[in-house]
């Protein structure tokens, strides 16, 4: 009998971000935003929780590859990794740059590439130990 198992990957990364509307002064985006919207930005070291659902295999016992499992994640990871998410990751250059934003992110990029019978269950990025997003499409 195949059964149904979540599994979850953890990889962490760096970047910086600052949060803001283009189309908002400086003031206004600060009112919004806070200190996370001062012009220089700041940085986090982000943890990302990746889960998904399946069937185990009876022939490998796994539900998904974890060393696959790995590269896609990392995959996603090298278009945030080291970089200014606002100004180098197109995908940011209309939208603020939120953990939830980025939880939807990884879903959008992640989802597709998943082989058939396993299905994305939940994002969670860590921007802070104490402010977490989680995605759940």
């Amino acid at each position: 009998m195949s059964r149904n198992v979540l599994l979850t990957r953890i990889e962490r990364f760096s970047a910086a971000h600052r949060l803001f509307r283009h189309e908002l002064s400086d003031t206004e985006n600060e009112k919004i935003f806070g200190k996370c919207a001062w012009p220089n930005g700041h940085g986090h070291n982000y943890k990302i929780e990746v889960r998904v659902k399946g069937k185990v295999d009876e022939y490998t016992g796994m539900v998904y590859d974890i060393a696959d499992m790995k590269k896609v994640i990392q995959d996603v990871i090298s278009e945030l990794d080291h970089k200014f998410i606002d100004k180098d990751v197109p995908y940011f250059h209309d939208r603020p740059s939120t953990a939830e934003n980025i939880s939807i992110f990884f879903w959008e990029r992640i989802s597709p590439q998943l082989p058939e019978g396993v299905t994305l269950n939940k994002i969670k990025v860590y921007e802070t130990d104490k402010n977490v997003a989680a995605y759940k499409g």
